[in-house]
């Protein structure tokens, strides 16, 4: 790929990224006049800008399955930072991340803006996370969590911990299972993939220094969780995920611990 043609992506990124932090930068304004400010208008304004931040990476994108109608928790494997536009421009939703990401440079503060849930590992603070999960979904507010807890290279899946899904059980809220898949001239994409001690500007660097990748978004039949224990919860959404992205729900899952949670 030309290096004209890497650079207009990055340039159409950037105004992108303008755009977000006009939007965000309008929600601080709304929070201190305390006018308009409802988590229902930042999950459709963050989705809107989630489509259009999508439409400015280099993937192609499809999608299959049909999108909720009622607010649900979202469930997803995890292999990049970009599964979060990719999956927010779907729906307005807000995410659960690690407090890390409070701290990046600018897309900490439009996450923060977006109504992102932070949680921070093993600091004790597990029954305040549940709820306000539990608040959130309550305020029939769709959420989307990464219950591997840390992104993959996408060729294989990882333990879905139960431990962030006691909130549905409690609430009744069902889970939506979504497999998202990269791929690149009909292989595991080596190129998406945001793990071990990758930063983000090398990333992006790579990305649009080659040609447009394939991204399958699954969305899998809803699981009801009344009645359920999280574990098996846990599990059915795993192997849900599991035959969507390789065709066998009895595949051997990933132990090995990963470098990087996003």
């Amino acid at each position: 790929m030309s290096t004209l043609r890497s650079y207009a992506r990055v340039a159409r990124v950037l105004w992108v990224i303008a755009l977000g932090l006009t939007i965000a930068g309008a929600f601080t304004l709304m929070e201190r006049t305390r006018i308009g400010n409802s988590m229902a208008r930042r999950q459709r304004w963050s989705s809107w800008f989630m489509a259009r931040l999508t439409a400015a990476l280099p993937f192609r994108v499809t999608v299959s399955g049909q999108v909720p109608i009622r607010p649900m928790l979202w469930v997803s494997n995890h292999v990049s930072w970009t599964d979060i536009p990719l999956l927010g421009m779907l729906a307005p939703l807000s995410f659960l991340s690690k407090a890390e990401v409070r701290t990046w440079p600018v897309a900490g503060w439009l996450a923060l803006k977006a109504g992102t849930l932070f949680i921070r590992r093993g600091s004790g603070d597990s029954k305040l996370i549940q709820k306000q999960i539990g608040q959130h979904l309550l305020g029939n507010h769709p959420l989307m969590i990464f219950p591997e807890g840390t992104t993959t290279d996408g060729r294989s899946l990882r333990t879905f911990h139960g431990r962030l899904l006691s909130s549905a059980v409690e609430t009744g809220v069902p889970l939506q299972p979504v497999a998202i898949q990269y791929l690149r001239d009909g292989k595991a994409d080596p190129i998406a993939p945001f793990i071990g001690d990758d930063d983000l500007l090398s990333h992006l660097r790579r990305l649009f220094a080659n040609e447009r990748g394939d991204v399958h978004i699954h969305l899998l039949t809803p699981i009801e969780t009344q009645g359920k224990e999280r574990a098996a919860l846990a599990f059915e959404a795993q192997q849900a995920v599991q035959l969507a992205l390789f065709g066998e729900a009895d595949q051997p899952v990933e132990s090995r611990p990963a470098a990087r949670a996003a």
